[in-house]
């Protein structure tokens, strides 16, 4: 599905607020990069949106990084090069997805879906630490999480959840008991997020590492359209 376009400048003004530019930065920026420096920054991070781009730390970063093309910013290396004498590390590099409408998934059987807190921490209890730390359940305070039930017991088996990003954004998120995995279910709890999320007005955004191919296919067979990618170093 193609994005309106009046919903990729909702995504570039959430991301200019994020990351500390004035709201019509990315639209006044005619294709030149933005910069913004911040001696206080614990990261440095480039963004690129719908062929805009912007790179946010200290402002050694963003003398380092004059030269270089965003081509060569969005790859995680690069930023590690930039920074290594200070510490760079981790984080990655994430290719952005969003959507303003999507296909309703129907389940095929009647589904129990929690709205509470427990549940998803209970989740998070079957899943490999990487997994949890990627999706951030913990950040994302709507959560809808499918529930198995069976003889009485309930079981938590799969979440889709939302974070709001400056009141404009859904920052998605979803997460699948690894016994559960490929039935369908992360597809569905995602989409009970999403039209949940759209419902309140909001425009999707979905970031996977961009190693991540469960999650890349995912995102594309709800729907996302991809726009950008996120390639951030931790310093220190």
């Amino acid at each position: 599905m193609t994005l309106e376009p009046g919903s990729a400048e909702i995504v570039q003004l959430a991301w200019a607020r994020r990351l500390g530019f004035d709201d019509g930065a990315f639209a006044a920026a005619a294709g030149e990069r933005l910069t913004r420096a911040d001696e206080s920054a614990r990261s440095v991070q480039f963004v690129r949106l719908f062929g805009n781009s912007a790179l946010v730390g200290p402002q050694w970063a963003l003398d380092a990084a004059a030269g270089l093309a965003d081509e060569e910013l969005a790859q995680h290396v690069t930023l590690l090069t930039i920074t290594r004498g200070h510490g760079g590390h981790g984080l990655g590099a994430a290719a952005l997805f969003f959507a303003d409408d999507l296909p309703l998934q129907q389940p095929s059987e009647e589904l129990t879906v929690s709205h509470g807190n427990p549940e998803a921490i209970e989740l998070e209890t079957f899943c490999p630490p990487d997994d949890v730390n990627e999706v951030g359940l913990a950040g994302l305070e709507h959560r809808f999480t499918v529930m198995h039930v069976q003889d009485g017991r309930r079981t938590p088996v799969a979440c889709g959840a939302y974070g709001e990003w400056e009141g404009l954004l859904a920052h998605m998120g979803v997460l699948v008991a690894p016994e559960w995995r490929r039935r369908g279910l992360g597809k569905l709890a995602a989409s009970i997020a999403a039209h949940e999320a759209l419902a309140a007005g909001l425009t999707l955004q979905w970031r996977s590492e961009v190693s991540n191919k469960g999650s890349l296919a995912l995102a594309r067979s709800l729907g996302f359209s991809a726009g950008g990618i996120q390639t951030s170093v931790l310093l220190g």
